[in-house]
């Protein structure tokens, strides 16, 4: 409902080459959060649940609460959506000039190190296996990234010309 409220603000203000824009980016930018909620929800989060109450001894019992269950459900959920929002950035970035196919390989050694280090604060738990599952989609990602560079992004948008000519 609030994205309905903000398209149909903005909308009025678009051109209709930029309406044709928008609307592919809104679809594959919600199909690509959605399936990042899901693979958080469905393969991050039992194993991430199961670090939180694995302190059980025979003296001390772990019992999270609602809230602490739901705060970590919420902070992983967000966080693997966000994520998977990577290549749609980077195709946005591409078509802007900002980045190009030649740019992400030479610099694959740092994205991987950046991305480890995202995960890392990204994730709720200390455990290394939790921060594995998210810094081993981040470099999936990057590469679907890439690819999708380079099939998407290398037309500009309409009326914008990164380099204007002298």
């Amino acid at each position: 409902m609030i994205f309905y409220q903000v398209w149909r603000f903005i909308a009025p203000g678009l051109y209709r080459h930029e309406k044709r824009i928008v609307i592919p980016f809104t679809l594959i930018s919600t199909l690509f959060f959605l399936s990042g909620t899901a693979f958080g929800y469905f393969i991050v989060f039992p194993p991430a649940f199961k670090f939180l109450v694995g302190y059980n001894t025979a003296f001390l019992t772990s019992l999270p609460s609602v809230s602490e269950y739901f705060s970590l459900a919420i902070r992983l959920l967000i966080a693997f959506g966000l994520i998977f929002e990577m290549p749609v950035l980077m195709v946005f970035l591409a078509k802007a000039g900002l980045v190009s196919v030649s740019f992400l390989n030479r610099n694959r050694k740092y994205a991987i190190l950046i991305n480890f280090i995202i995960a890392a604060i990204l994730t709720p738990t200390p455990d290394v296996v939790n921060q594995m599952m998210m810094g081993v989609p981040l470099i999936v990602l990057y590469e679907v990234s890439v690819l999708s560079v380079w099939f998407f992004g290398r037309q500009t948008f309409q009326g914008f010309d990164p380099k204007p000519e002298a």
